[in-house]
């Protein structure tokens, strides 16, 4: 009998045939189409988001199915939320492409972020909702690590306190897949540790990341594992503070755990070093440094380390001659080296590990002592640039107006209305009175509406803009454009970021975000914006509801060259900062910070040198400076938000002047106890610049900026005008 059964039965058995055809097609095409799609989201540094910093959300698609055109849509909690940002792509068949995109935590420790990928036609393909990140407080101490193996990561301490689980200092693993290559996306972090294998790893366009995130503020931790991983890696042999040249043995004695013990001198209201480190207020604690024990199997043992010759930097820890710790300043940023590799014994077993991480982290030693840590809230230094740039047409009833029309609008519908139907004798026409009193003060209140707040389309710009030197006539500029609009209607504008030149194109790297409101609740942004990234630029469609202003913030870095350059000169006991203006424009309210002190430097002529000496009895003391010029801001930015009262209550004067102060909101100080000052996002403050013994040069462009226009539309008002720091090495650095 052959297989299907008896031929005479052929109508039969062509009908099965034809089923199980029909079946082994529709199964083979079924199956495989499981596969077709896959779509992974990685948020934050491992799982970990810092408040008020960016952070880098990786995104990794492959596709084997048909080709198609998507978006990629990353927001909060639904469609609905504040910002939605989207990246278009492209995926051909058999394709896998893998993205980082800039996202801003602005806040909310519950916050739960989604992702899902689109066709052009609107048909989701994947999706992945509700993630969860790990909320890390803005003061919090993150440090993220490619070690070159898993059992090599560094460790860090538990706290004992645990009423802010958010405070506690952690530690991130990135695989090098996941490493950004966008320095707006590394500002999240204090510090990064990099084994010197791994570097040989890092692409192009990675390495060139993590240099600019370094000139501009952030700190590198590397960790020589061999002469050859640093030798041959061009740009890690150039960014080290020291040449090494060869490897020697040295006994391991207590000194290390001696350097660990070591108290330091008591600090200011922050810590010194990378951005975004900011000591916590009120953690009243023990030196937990001063309490570790000896390990007797570390002492005596044998360790290799890398030795060389010193350039730029400053031993730090040396054991038996041999320097274990190097550092050196990088531009803004610092480079810490360890010539000897912590992910080998006997450094890999040792019981004090995580305290020696942690000093090189800089934690606060009370951190660890103290049971409770009663810090909240803060306001956002957004609220300060908003104050200063906001559109001057908008009016705002006061409050006693307000209460008397209220006051009046109860008579006339109660009293007035009764008095008058019962004179009248037609108390039942109140069904007609009452609704046409509703609209007559409706109508009332849109007519003084659009009396006090009426006006025309607005649009001004301030820029803050870092001057990152690259040797010779060249530098990074890393800019924070403040952003304000007032809409005389409920409208839509577009927004695009294009670079200054078309050879600029791989440099330039620029996202926005909105206005960071403060942290006493949700932290949300204060806007609505659907934003998307082309390439390292992007295009943005902005929401502005009729007759008030918002305030956005266009981050970027671009190069470009050298506005001035500064140099400090010591001569005795005489010190003068010497200021060459390259531009063929004079710069106006020139300031110079040093040592503590802040000093007048006026006008900068245009293509001119000069000398200004730094006397400290013509000088200012920097803390009373901002804190003698900015002790109106927190009650200016509190009535910003305030609908009603003067409108001159929210607004900020004098702005060259303002946005020197609003540079070092650290001195800043509130009112209230227990409360954090001005959160501000990583790299703002330069206050640390100041503290590490860094000169800090402040000068005002009026009426120009360093970057293009990122708005599409023409405004009928606008105002343009920037504020350039440069940061000022002195002949005897600080590290």
């Amino acid at each position: 009998m052959s297989l299907w059964g008896d031929p005479r039965s052929k109508p039969r058995h062509a009908l099965a045939r034809s089923l199980v055809v029909f079946w082994f097609v529709l199964f083979a095409w079924i199956i495989p189409a499981k596969a077709e799609l896959q779509f992974d989201v990685f948020i934050g540094y491992d799982g970990i988001v810092r408040e008020s910093g960016w952070f880098p959300i990786t995104c990794e698609i492959l596709n084997d199915g048909p080709t198609f055109n998507g978006v990629v849509e990353v927001f909060v909690g639904n469609l609905r939320s504040d910002q939605v940002r989207r990246i278009p792509l492209e995926l051909p068949t058999n394709t896998r492409k893998r993205f980082v995109i800039p996202m801003f935590a602005s806040g909310g420790r519950f916050f739960q972020w989604n992702a899902r990928l689109v066709d052009d036609r609107g048909k989701v393909h994947a999706e992945r909702l509700n993630i969860q990140a790990k909320s890390l407080a803005w003061e919090g101490i993150l440090l993220a690590a490619l070690p070159r193996t898993f059992a090599g990561m560094p460790a860090l301490p538990d706290m004992r306190q645990n009423n802010r689980p958010d405070l506690k200092p952690l530690v991130a693993r990135l695989p090098i897949e996941q490493l950004p290559d966008n320095p707006i996306a590394f500002e999240g972090l204090d510090a990064l540790y990099l084994n010197s294998e791994k570097a040989l790893s890092l692409s192009v366009n990675q390495a060139e990341a993590l240099l600019a995130w370094i000139r501009s503020g952030g700190h590198l931790i590397v960790a020589v594992e061999q002469l050859a991983d640093v030798n041959t890696t061009p740009w890690l042999q150039q960014l080290l503070p020291c040449a090494l040249t060869d490897m020697a043995n040295v006994t391991i004695d207590d000194e290390i755990l001696q350097w660990i013990r070591k108290e330091e001198a008591p600090g200011p209201a922050f810590r010194t070093g990378s951005p975004a480190k900011r000591r916590s207020p009120n953690a009243l604690g023990n030196n937990a440094y001063a309490t570790l024990m000896t390990d007797p199997t570390f002492v005596q043992a044998q360790m290799p380390v890398a030795v060389g010759t010193m350039r730029g930097g400053k031993v730090i820890l040396e054991v038996g001659g041999k320097p274990l710790i190097i550092e050196g300043n990088r531009g803004r940023g610092q480079v810490t080296v360890l010539t000897f590799n912590p992910e080998r014994e006997p450094f890999r077993s040792w019981k004090n590990r995580p305290w020696f991480w942690s000093k090189l982290m800089e934690v606060p030693a009370d951190w660890y002592s103290a049971t409770d840590v009663s810090s909240y809230g803060g306001l956002s230094i957004d609220g300060v640039f908003g104050a200063l740039i906001d559109s001057r047409q908008v009016r705002k009833l006061p409050v006693q107006w307000l209460l008397l029309l209220l006051v009046v609008y109860l008579i006339v519908i109660g009293p007035f209305d009764q008095y008058w139907l019962k004179r009248i004798g037609r108390q039942m026409l109140t069904w007609i009175t009452f609704p046409t009193y509703v609209v007559l003060f409706s109508l009332l209140i849109y007519f003084i509406g659009y009396k006090l707040r009426a006006g025309e389309t607005e649009w001004n710009e301030l820029h803050l803009v870092d001057i990152l030197p690259r040797g010779g006539a060249r530098a990074d500029f890393r800019g924070r454009t403040f952003a304000s609009i007032y809409s005389s209607s409920n409208a839509k504008y577009q927004l695009a970021f294009a670079p200054t030149s078309p050879d600029a194109t791989e440099q330039t790297f620029a996202t926005l975000r909105g206005e960071l409101m403060d942290l006493y609740g949700s932290g949300r942004e204060g806007s609505r914006a659907s934003i998307d990234s082309y390439g390292n630029g992007f295009r943005a469609e902005i929401f502005v509801p009729v007759w008030t202003s918002l305030l956005y913030v266009n981050d970027w870095f671009q190069p470009g060259e050298m506005p001035f350059t500064a140099t400090v000169s010591k001569q005795g006991a005489d010190a003068q900062v010497i200021v060459e203006n390259l531009l063929d424009r004079p710069l106006t309210d020139a300031r110079f910070a040093i040592n503590g002190w802040i000093y007048d430097l006026g006008t900068l002529p245009a293509k001119q040198k000069k000398a200004f000496p730094l006397d400290q009895s013509k000088g200012v003391q920097l803390q009373t400076f901002v804190q003698q010029h900015g002790m109106q801001f927190q009650g200016k930015v509190e009535r910003r938000r305030n609908p009603l009262g003067d409108a001159s209550a929210g607004q900020l004067e004098s702005p060259s002047l303002m946005a020197a102060v609003a540079s070092f909101p650290s001195y800043l100080s509130m009112v209230q106890q227990h409360q954090r000052g001005f959160v501000s996002p990583p790299g703002l403050d330069l206050s640390p610049l100041v503290e590490r013994g860094d000169g800090v040069l402040l000068a005002w462009d009026a009426n120009h900026s360093f970057a293009n226009p990122i708005n599409l539309f023409k405004p009928l008002r606008t105002q343009r005008n920037t504020l350039l720091r440069l940061a000022v090495p002195t002949s005897e650095p600080k590290i």
